[in-house]
């Protein structure tokens, strides 16, 4: 499984693979076609209410983390996520949030990898 991620705000690059934005929100100021998608995959993003609990905070993701994983465990757009890792050579899995590293990509990446 070859899976990475990447914020939608940078540019589109040939290594990217198959690109996967999995924000339940569409990005601000980034159009459909700089968007350059293969698939929006929505429904595997946080709940509107787990991400509203969160909101990003670096002290929160332990936590975040734990309730995400027990939101994906029933979730059919993990399921669908994972089969898409598995027939594709290179996924990159984008998101929007500002911090490469404290965000919802990154704690999904980990699940998909487990």
């Amino acid at each position: 499984m070859d899976v990475t991620t990447k914020r939608i705000y940078s540019p589109v690059a040939p290594d990217d693979g198959y690109r996967v934005l999995v924000d339940r929100l569409w990005p601000r100021g980034v159009s459909k076609a700089e968007a350059d998608l293969d698939l929006w995959l929505r429904d595997v993003a946080p709940s509107p209410e787990l991400r509203t609990w969160w909101d990003h905070d670096p002290d929160k993701l332990a936590e975040f983390a734990a309730r995400y994983d027990a939101e994906l465990d029933h979730n059919p757009a993990a399921t669908e996520l994972r089969l898409v890792t598995q027939e594709r050579p290179r996924v990159t899995l984008l998101y929007a949030a500002r911090d490469p590293r404290v965000n919802h990509a990154q704690v999904l990446l980990a699940y998909l990898e487990a």
